[in-house]
């Protein structure tokens, strides 16, 4: 059977047993590309319009024609099957596919195996030219891989600094440090393990290289943290962030961290996107943890398939959150909780608390809601027609900090802090991904669930909250028994975001409540 090679990570090429074929053709090349990721047979006028999206019918089927038989000139007529509506790769050949393989050794765990197979980004530096809706399929899917290969060399890293292997560690980190250059995250992972290595000499380069690139793009120079690397020497005395840990749930392995060690544990479960690591990269964000592991055990943890949690092409609904919840605090040895939930986060926590309440201490929701789209007897979310304007604008500035504007106006203008969210959303997840966790989003409710929350619960909300209305957070407290309603001054939907110090006074009094309380 002759063996057909594909390899769209990196500059495209297709070989034939090995030898590379000559296609002059751009188009051409992006024709089988196209039908090798579709994996099936594909229609002639799909095609067409991608590859000529601005011609006449009748020009657009004779271009094609002319382009297939091209094609079989020069890789054989058994190559491509075609007939008067559809066009595949022929079942009789041996099609192998870098991106897919890459993918199979990332949905088995075998994440050293697929950092091998990615050896550059999908189709970097190739466009067939003048073919927008080629270019915009190829940015979701170049996107998805990447997100998919930080999140493997991640866990290599990971894997590789707890076996010891510094050096292999290092390595990885050295590729996680090119692929996102402003991370201080991989650029501490990076200069920690060859340190550790015994490199010093080549973690000072690392440092300086860093120093400067933080200096040209941000203005700002390294964390205190990142300097003090190199004083610590080869035995740092601590992590930063805490280390990652994973647990196994339902055929998923989920990411979450522990930190501090106060008689109380608080679970916080984020928005839309998460990445425990990543978060405690932005300052705010990390003074705002780290208070609340000053007034309780910290757990925090990534969703199925967001973050270092395992990509399962699964979109994460309430009630899968709510068992990834109920998974992670057996993990962590958790009998009693309170429950953080921000935002998107809040609904499973709400389900959480509603079917467990032996194990939830108390309920705290931040800029959160109950349903996620409006309806005449709920006008506090958006109307469906605003998701759609929200994923095509997520989708086009995927990359770039999309949204803070809008999540948190008081940072927007900090190159900081949007150097911080664009690398958080590319390491989270990609845009194709997203799209499913918003639909996710989109189609929630758990309004029937309130009445049954019995546990003593906090809702925030800032007045001026730009992503969830106010009146959502209004609705919560008004049709949960007992809640406490605590309205913020402010804009910012993100909790760390301007004024914290309002909303970690308002969570110690709950939290100190809820100890008093069990001591009585």
């Amino acid at each position: 059977m002759t063996l057909f090679s594909v390899r769209t990570l990196g500059f495209p090429e297709i070989r034939r047993d090995d030898r590379l074929c000559d296609l002059a053709l751009r188009k051409g090349l992006a024709l089988l590309i196209y039908l090798a990721e579709a994996k099936g047979s594909v229609g002639r006028d799909v095609v067409a319009t991608m590859l000529w999206p601005e011609n006449r019918e009748e020009v657009v089927r004779a271009r094609l024609r002319r382009l297939l038989h091209r094609l079989q000139l020069t890789l054989g007529n058994d190559v491509l099957t075609i007939d008067r509506s559809t066009v595949r790769w022929s079942s009789g050949i041996d099609l192998q596919v870098d991106a897919q393989l890459f993918e199979q050794a990332c949905d088995r765990g075998e994440f050293e195996r697929a950092c091998r197979h990615y050896s550059g980004d999908f189709l970097e530096g190739f466009s067939p030219g003048d073919c927008p809706q080629f270019d915009e399929w190829a940015f979701f899917r170049r996107e998805a891989l990447r997100g998919r290969a930080i999140q493997a060399l991640e866990r290599v890293v990971h894997d590789r600094n707890a076996a010891g292997a510094y050096a292999a560690a290092a390595a990885h980190a050295g590729r996680l440090v090119e692929l996102d250059p402003l991370s201080e995250v991989y650029g501490r992972h990076l200069i920690r393990n060859l340190l550790l290595a015994g490199d010093r000499a080549a973690a000072e380069r690392h440092l300086e290289a860093l120093t400067q690139r933080l200096r040209d793009e941000l203005d700002v120079a390294p964390e205190t943290e990142t300097g003090a690397l190199l004083i610590a020497g080869a035995t740092p005395q601590t992590e930063d962030p805490p280390p990652t840990r994973f647990v196994s749930g339902r055929d998923v392995h989920l990411a979450f961290q522990t930190y501090g060690a106060g008689r109380i544990d608080i679970l916080v479960l984020p928005g839309f996107v998460s990445h425990v690591e990543r978060v405690w990269e932005e300052p705010r964000c990390r003074a705002f943890l780290s208070s609340l592991a000053e007034m309780g055990r910290l757990i925090l943890l990534d969703r199925r398939g967001v973050g270092l949690s395992d990509r399962v092409g699964f979109n994460p609904s309430v009630d899968a959150t709510a068992q990834d919840i109920g998974t992670v605090l057996d993990a962590a040895g958790s009998r009693r909780v309170v429950l953080f939930g921000a935002s998107e986060g809040g609904p499973a926590c709400i389900k959480f608390a509603a079917d467990q309440p032996d194990r939830v201490a108390g309920l705290i929701l931040f800029g959160s809601l109950a349903k996620g789209s409006a309806t005449p007897d709920y006008p506090h979310a958006l109307q469906a027609r605003q998701y759609d304007i929200w994923l095509h604008q997520l989708a086009v500035a995927w990359g770039s900090p999309a949204g803070i504007e809008t999540f948190a106006p008081s940072l927007s203008g900090d190159p900081q802090a949007r150097a911080w969210w664009a690398g958080l959303l590319r390491a989270a997840s990609s845009p194709g991904a997203i799209k499913g966790v918003i639909e996710a989003l989109r189609d929630m409710d758990v309004r029937h669930l309130l009445g049954r929350i019995s546990v003593p619960t906090l809702v925030l909300h800032r007045h001026g909250d730009r992503a969830v209305r106010v009146g959502a957070g209004r609705h919560l407290a008004s049709h949960i028994a007992q809640a406490r309603f605590v309205e913020l001054d402010g804009s910012d939907h993100w909790a760390f975001a301007g004024d914290q110090q309002s909303v970690l006074a308002s969570i110690k009094q709950f939290v100190h409540s809820l100890a008093a309380c069990r001591r009585a």
